[in-house]
């Protein structure tokens, strides 16, 4: 049976991201022409080594890399749901299809979670499809009135 362990994925990882990427909305029914996957590899090569775009691979101890997720950390101002001016928004949480359903997503998110909490950054937000909100609801995230879902770290979720 395959180890796994979660590690910051770099630019060297581009080609994969992109490739999560693509088949989280191709996975979602959302079309994505190929000029959308170009402009993503571009992005990410400047995002990443600024520090913008933060993101974690699951990795197997053969060097496969079989998940993965990132955030962008948002300047956020205080308000009800916290009061530390910043929020990490998290996306391209995506796990391939012959690896699924074996708890990969959740060790990127807790990845995520602690990368986080070190950070001083208490509140997370996602877009969870169908395919995640089971995850993102068993690790006590919350729907708001709108489809964003948060998490407060730190303090009660004030929703």
């Amino acid at each position: 049976m395959a180890q796994y362990s979660v590690r910051p994925a770099t630019v060297d990882d581009a080609e994969i991201l992109v490739r999560h990427r693509v088949g989280m909305f191709t996975d979602m029914g959302v079309p994505i022409e190929p000029r959308i996957a170009e402009a993503f590899r571009h992005w990410l090569f400047e995002m990443m080594p600024a520090g913008t775009y933060r993101a974690w691979v699951l990795e197997s101890d053969e060097g496969e890399v079989v998940a993965g997720g990132g955030i962008t950390v948002l300047a956020w101002p205080p308000g009800p749901r916290s009061a530390h001016g910043q929020l990490a928004y998290v996306y391209n949480v995506y796990t391939e299809p012959g690896h699924r359903r074996h708890g990969h997503a959740r060790l990127i998110m807790n990845a995520i979670h602690a990368w986080c909490h070190e950070a001083g950054i208490y509140l997370i937000a996602l877009n969870a499809s169908q395919f995640g909100l089971s995850l993102y609801t068993s690790m006590g995230y919350q729907h708001t009135p709108s489809p964003m879902m948060l998490l407060g770290l730190d303090e009660g979720l004030k929703v």
